[in-house]
């Protein structure tokens, strides 16, 4: 890419999209082209090829996508997977039709089979059953990187797949229903603390920010106590444990986790110096195409995470530590667990000369303060 190429970013808003476009303004990308809903509404075809033969993007980093953590996967499945599967179709479609140069698929660790061996290669995709509670999402991301190994092998093109592990930062989710582990630990953790404190100052003011249910600052404390036991956070009538945070699950599964600036960072990257060639060139003579293919395509995405993971436990008792919560954590092991271990094997992006740089702690400690803030 050059700095004044034509980059589309698709999902400017999000947690990865806006660790993204800090990326490359802080790179010197200064073409950048973004729309926000309902200006281009990625899941209706029409618009989206109205919007590409308008624009004409060089490069498209595809990052929009309908997330969200363990309960918003198990409830609104049909969502989750009618939704990324049309905003996928209709980006990389439209990318191959009006000739752009290289596109970045952001797919999901949770692609990889429930029980497949750790740390998760590449090559385990498709090798069994996936986690049930995720299951629409992870077809739907299945789908995309075959999408963009399918259209490379068919047309040449050069569309690359990327399979982040668990991400937290700036801009993150903190709603209680639908936000994923790591910011949701935060936010109860901040609650309770201010709970603790008798801050209802504070308290008040993170409704006002980030409403439960349609719970803002201005209700009662009756109200606001009811919203914030229902999500875990509630207050003992002993003394010597004031305040309680109730997580879901037994705290046993192991995560992995990459701050957002990083998973950015190794994107770029990937645009900047790795085509879907060097992925496969010991497979393809120099024209890819299925003819001449000499084996089978497979697994030519590439995981991005930082091969490290820990407890949800351990990940508890950390955020704790740094929000200074000082009162219990329950673990309700009725709720489920999910997957027990999802950690990425790196190698592949090792070998491509990337490492991550944010270690988890200083990650944590950065979201809080801007969380603060």
């Amino acid at each position: 890419m050059k700095k004044d190429s034509k980059i589309y970013l698709a999902g400017h808003t999000g947690l990865v999209g806006s660790a993204l476009m800090r990326n490359l303004t802080k790179k010197g990308y200064h073409n950048i082209v973004t729309r926000l809903y309902p200006d281009l509404d990625l899941m209706n075809q029409q618009s989206v090829n109205d919007f590409f033969e308008k624009e004409k993007p060089e490069y498209v980093f595809l990052a929009a996508a309908k997330v969200g953590g363990i309960v918003a996967n198990n409830v609104y499945r049909g969502q989750f997977i009618y939704e990324n599967l049309m905003i996928q179709s209709n980006v990389v479609h439209a990318s191959y039709l009006n000739g752009v140069k290289k596109l970045l698929f952001l797919g999901s660790s949770c692609i990889y089979p429930k029980l497949a061996p750790q740390p998760l290669k590449e090559r385990y995709l498709l090798t069994d059953v996936l986690e049930y509670t995720n299951e629409p999402y992870a077809i739907a991301k299945i789908a995309g990187i075959k999408l963009c190994e399918s259209y490379n092998i068919q047309y040449g093109t050069n569309y690359i797949s990327v399979m982040p592990t668990n991400l937290f930062g700036s801009n993150d989710n903190y709603d209680l229903e639908k936000s994923h582990v790591l910011p949701a630990i935060i936010r109860k953790m901040h609650l309770a603390k201010c709970l603790i404190e008798n801050n209802w100052d504070a308290i008040r003011n993170d409704f006002n920010k980030r409403p439960v249910e349609g719970v803002d600052g201005q209700a009662t404390q009756i109200e606001i106590g009811e919203k914030l036991e229902k999500y875990g956070v509630f207050r003992h009538n002993s003394s010597e444990t004031p305040v309680t945070v109730k997580l879901w699950g037994s705290g046993a599964p192991r995560r992995e986790f990459l701050h957002s600036d990083d998973m950015a960072d190794a994107c770029v990257y990937i645009m900047e110096g790795v085509d879907f060639k060097d992925l496969v060139k010991d497979k393809f003579s120099d024209k890819i195409t299925s003819r001449e293919a000499k084996i089978e395509i497979r697994n030519t995405h590439i995981n991005i995470g930082t091969g490290k993971d820990l407890t949800i436990k351990e990940l508890a008792m950390l955020v704790k530590d740094v929000v200074g919560f000082d009162g219990f954590i329950e673990w309700d092991t009725s709720k489920p667990d999910g997957t027990f271990q999802k950690l990425l094997n790196v190698k592949k992006l090792h070998e491509l000369g990337w490492h991550e740089k944010i270690s988890l702690e200083d990650g944590i400690k950065k979201v809080y303060q801007e969380y603060l803030a």
